[in-house]
């Protein structure tokens, strides 16, 4: 069964959130460039990159390829950069230091303790990231408020690290629910994960994202084994 089938059901002012991101959009590349987006191949992802390239926005995307992702999200990382007219950047984390952390911890370390896991998305996500944001101004998101509690006050424009990082945080999807970006998908025919058709809401590193059961929260199957509170890898936390 497939994500569209189950899930495609639009708001009733669908278009005026869609009217709402793409306006956002194009005001950050008028007024906030440089500024990219970052992608984690996810289905908020997709649809952004979707109107970044269907309208011709010229908005850089770029991609944390941690070294630990599934398969099927390698393969969308090819087609999308095969087929997007915008640039699709690639960021890896040091591999001397991906290799001394697995040493010292061992393959699995990111399930002993929290400190553990938050050292390894430190060194595969939270280092690249840094290399990706270099002399940006902005970055696009697909956060939205629907994934979790802990994302449920997210603004369209975010500016909490603009005094200490002097950046910006877009996050044009923040008002749609699931049932939009899911829609948006189908209407546009927009290439996705097939993890998504196999019960994966939120898709992260393979040793870190299970599927999720019916009645589970939207997050759920990432970083399942820990505290709810505790489900972020430091990409989104707020300073």
């Amino acid at each position: 069964m497939s994500s569209i089938s189950v899930h495609a059901k639009p708001s009733t002012n669908f278009a005026e959130k869609v009217f709402e991101t793409l306006a956002l959009l194009q005001q950050a590349v008028a007024e906030f460039s440089p500024v990219t987006q970052a992608s984690s191949l996810g289905a908020e992802d997709v649809v952004i990159t979707h109107l970044n390239n269907q309208h011709r926005l010229n908005m850089p995307v770029f991609v944390l390829e941690t070294g630990a992702l599934h398969r099927e999200t390698l393969a969308l990382l090819e087609r999308t950069q095969a087929h997007s007219k915008v640039p699709v950047n690639v960021y890896r984390p040091s591999n001397e230091k991906v290799i001394a952390f697995v040493k010292t911890h061992g393959q699995d370390a990111m399930y002993q303790s929290i400190e553990l896991r938050k050292a390894c998305c430190q060194v595969r996500k939270l280092e690249p990231l840094a290399e990706a944001l270099k002399g940006q101004r902005a970055w696009v998101t697909g956060l939205r408020r629907e994934q979790s509690h802990n994302r449920a006050e997210v603004p369209l424009i975010d500016r909490t690290d603009l005094a200490t990082k002097g950046q910006i945080k877009l996050n044009p999807l923040a008002n749609w629910t699931w049932g939009d970006v899911w829609h948006y998908i189908a209407e546009n025919k927009v290439d996705y994960n097939p993890l998504h058709d196999q019960f994966f809401p939120s898709i992260g590193c393979a040793p870190c994202t299970r599927a999720i059961s019916l009645g589970e929260e939207f997050r759920a199957g990432r970083w399942w084994w820990e505290d709810e509170a505790a489900k972020e890898c430091g990409l989104h936390a707020k300073t």
